[in-house]
């Protein structure tokens, strides 16, 4: 039954956003989660397993995993679900061109046509994605309508980005991303990818000998975009490397002064094919 007492609108992610718990709590983000299968088993990302969890069981399966997107019937069901909470829904999801998220979605609305649902393709994923979603969601807390909250997230489109150090090829050629004789220089030559998240789809923006300066190389790149003094907000993301994170944060600070920065964990639905090790930062330009 749907209440009377119900917001303007429902802002709805999935979990290849990479939110941080108590951001989506703080501004009532519905999460919808992708699905994560190695070997017979099958979990929801950040639901049925932690993404530590799950690095764990990576690190040792000889069965390499394999993500899915939300099927139409959970896009549904969520629909519904928010429909008794909000006159109205902004969907705002990973990459489709990384994730068949989107298309599931628009078959789901199109099959509740009396529900206001706006569904939004970020191109982008990790906190590339999600700070497309907090802008949205800051504005449906202050009561914006659907257009106003449409919007904010569209105002963010081509602002934000992510850039990740991988720290092994292992993970890149169990996946098929590139092949044996890549895989071997790199791991020969102590080679780390930089990738970035440009167009919707993983490129490689360069790579460097060691870790350490992959990392200064990120800082390099963020600098080359950015005005003297520009705001911007940041999170580091990692998969299983929080200390090597939380040294990469200071650095971060210390030479952006960001608005804000945060920490968060990689989902497992992308960190399953950069590996553990992995290191990276989503900006947005305010």
């Amino acid at each position: 039954m749907i209440t009377t007492n119900r917001k303007k609108v429902a802002v709805l992610t999935d979990s290849a956003a990479d939110l941080p718990a108590e951001l989506s709590e703080k501004y009532s983000i519905r999460v919808i989660p992708l699905y994560l299968t190695m070997g017979e088993k099958t979990w929801r990302d950040g639901v049925d397993i932690t993404p530590n969890r799950f690095y764990e069981l990576l690190k040792t399966s000889p069965d390499f995993p394999k993500t899915s997107q939300p099927n139409v019937a959970d896009f549904q069901q969520v629909f519904l679900q928010l429909a008794e909470e909000a006159e109205s829904i902004l969907a705002i999801l990973v990459s489709g061109e990384l994730s068949g998220t989107v298309a599931s979605a628009q078959a789901a609305k199109n099959l509740l046509p009396d529900i206001p649902i706006e569904i939004i393709d970020t191109h982008a994923v990790s906190m590339m994605e999600g700070y497309i979603v907090l802008e949205a969601a800051r504005a449906a807390s202050q009561g914006c309508d659907l257009g106003k909250v449409c919007a904010a997230a569209r105002s963010l489109l081509g602002k934000t980005k992510v850039y990740f150090v991988v720290d092994t090829f292992e993970y890149l050629y169990r996946g098929g991303r590139i092949g044996a004789a890549a895989r071997l220089m790199g791991s020969t030559l102590n080679i780390k990818p930089v990738l970035e998240i440009r167009d919707g789809v993983a490129h490689p923006a360069t790579q460097v000998r060691t870790k350490r300066k992959a990392l200064a190389k990120v800082i390099q790149l963020i600098e080359e975009q950015l005005s003297p003094g520009q705001p911007i907000r940041m999170t580091v993301v990692n998969v299983g490397a929080d200390r090597e994170a939380a040294a990469f944060r200071e650095q971060l600070f210390e030479t952006f002064n960001p608005l804000e920065i945060t920490m968060t964990d990689c989902s497992p639905v992308l960190g399953a094919h950069v590996g553990p090790g992995t290191v990276g930062v989503a900006f947005a330009v305010v």
